[in-house]
């Protein structure tokens, strides 16, 4: 390794004086601003995991859905799933080095990786950039790296940031191609593809279109002749680059499932006031998108890795169909296949501390299916699946598989609507959720707050559980806790109740035992508005 070059080059790209960042479940993600010197670092990351592990490993400039100010980045593993956990320890590290402390970070990292430093990294890259979408795309190979760059780039950083991954790519010696505009399920799928040598699929964006609709084809095929008319679905595509994509794919499937996109990119904000995310959070539709009654609607985020479907009754009431409603519908599907079949292989769901404490029942009680609890995040529900022939696992927030790809999970529910000839109110049915209420408290430092119990009960600081344990006995079916971001100094609060009251004050409570135990800043949280 040249470190004379990779100091020069770093001087460039110089880490901002006291700047702390963590590489957590979605990698790291901040201001525009304070990612210059992260993006360079990590451009030097995946060419020591690529060397490490002889195989094809993305990095990927993206902050999902986040607004369009903020940026991020991280790290794809061989298989299209997330970054090792070791090397989120080594990416930490790295991120944070001061300028003198950076060849020893590399140094040891190699050492305690056993990276061969004299593997050739062959990198192929183009950069074009426009106005428009949200992310920058780069694969890491041991002999190849393939870098995106959106046609419709809406975060103005991601010219710049992307162009620093590429800097401490070309110091290990990369050179660069551009391999297309993908999102961010996208990208993972090649990943996938090229480390298992076409067998899982085509590495193109052709070759994924061609996989899923294929599949989507085969499966309701007998379904589709049976009914009069074509399916009908509404998808706020939260003017990110789903909307390109979802147009791309619909030149692949039949008449059958006719998609009407909205929030496409043509006029408003990269995920505001639109997308998976504030539909999940806010209960309510996205701007941009009229609904009749009974219309079945779904929601991607700004990268199209996490997906809510939604309707409104004939009152007008909206009724959400979050992660939980999905896994429940895919799960019971599969289940009575199963069932049918007469086979015995193991099944389960894996859940997160979020998922609404009737969906659990549900697949419990009624349709005794095994449900297991994971720390948020899919990397570690995906783990927890692997330990089933058959594991389904959705985050609350629509955030599903191993890489939550929004237009394969659309396909799939689409596909068990029609097989089973349900309507969206009726999939909506099979269970009521609890009243719930998401918040979160800013605090000095995010890292005061530890947890045990899969993120149920919190460790530290001292008192903060057993205060939210006091508050929680006050309500009925209640449940609450709290988890620190895996982003930004905050401290996320769940809550739920019996009645959409209760569960707003409820979770007001623990919001105030947080802020006044765990270092809260700024003004003490409000009510929630009713």
């Amino acid at each position: 390794m040249d470190f004379e070059a990779v100091i020069k080059y770093s001087k460039l790209h110089a880490k901002p004086p006291g700047l702390s960042l963590q590489y957590g479940t979605a990698g790291f993600r901040t201001k525009a601003e304070n990612l210059d010197h992260t993006m360079f670092r990590m451009g030097l990351l995946a060419v020591l995991r690529s060397k490490q592990t002889k195989s094809t490993i993305g990095v990927m400039v993206t902050a999902s859905h986040n607004p369009e100010e903020d940026n991020g980045v991280k790290l794809i593993d061989p298989l299209g799933e997330m970054l090792a956990a070791a090397w989120e320890e080594h990416a930490t590290r790295l991120a944070n080095a001061e300028e003198e402390e950076l060849q020893r970070v590399l140094t040891d990292i190699c050492r305690k990786e056993a990276v061969d430093l004299l593997g050739n990294a062959f990198v192929i890259l183009t950069c074009q950039q426009l106005i428009g979408i949200n992310m920058c795309v780069l694969f890491v190979s041991c002999f190849n790296i393939y870098f995106y760059t959106p046609v419709f780039a809406s975060r103005p950083s991601s010219k710049k940031l992307s162009q620093s991954v590429t800097d401490g790519v070309s110091v290990l010696g990369g050179q660069y191609h551009d391999y297309g505009l993908v999102t961010t399920p996208q990208l993972h799928y090649m990943v996938c593809c090229r480390n298992t040598h076409g067998n899982y699929g085509i590495a193109t964006v052709e070759g994924y279109y061609e996989k899923l609709s294929n599949a989507f084809v085969e499966l309701t095929k007998q379904a589709m002749s049976q009914r009069d008319g074509h399916m009908s679905l509404r998808v706020d595509c939260a003017n990110g680059i789903g909307a390109l994509k979802l147009k791309e794919l619909g030149r692949y499937l039949p008449g059958c499932l006719m998609v009407h996109i909205d929030n496409d990119g043509t006029k408003g904000k990269l995920n505001h006031l639109c997308g998976a995310d504030f539909v999940k959070v806010h209960q309510k539709p996205p701007v941009g998108l009229e609904m009749k009654p009974g219309e079945r609607c779904c929601s991607f985020d700004g990268d199209a890795d996490r997906i809510v479907y939604y309707y409104t009754d004939a009152a007008g009431h909206f009724h959400l169909l979050d992660g939980d409603k999905i896994a429940t519908l895919i799960s019971t599907f599969l289940k009575e296949l199963l069932v049918k079949a007469g086979q015995t292989l193991t099944f389960a769901v894996v859940q997160t501390a979020y998922a609404n404490g009737s969906s659990t029942c549900y697949l419990e009680e009624t349709m005794k299916v095994p449900v297991h609890c994971a720390k948020t995040g899919v990397k570690h529900l995906h783990h927890k699946a692997q330990e089933f022939d058959i594991g389904v696992y959705f985050e609350a927030n629509g955030h599903g598989t191993t890489v939550g790809d929004a237009i394969s999970d659309m396909l799939l529910i689409e596909a068990i609507l029609a097989l089973k000839n349900l309507t969206v109110p009726q999939w909506d049915g099979m269970y009521t959720d609890l009243p719930n209420r998401q918040l979160k408290v800013k605090v000095a430092d995010r890292r005061i707050i530890d947890t045990t119990d899969a993120e149920r009960r919190a460790v530290t600081p001292p008192g903060l559980q057993k205060k939210i344990d006091d508050i929680v006995n006050k309500f009925q079916l209640a449940r609450a806790f709290v988890r620190p971001s895996g982003t930004e100094d905050v401290v996320r609060v769940y809550a739920e109740a019996d009645t959409q009251e209760n569960a707003d004050n409820l979770a007001h409570e623990v919001s105030l035992a947080v802020y006044h135990l765990a270092g809260g800043v700024g003004e003490p949280p409000k009510a929630v508005a009713s």
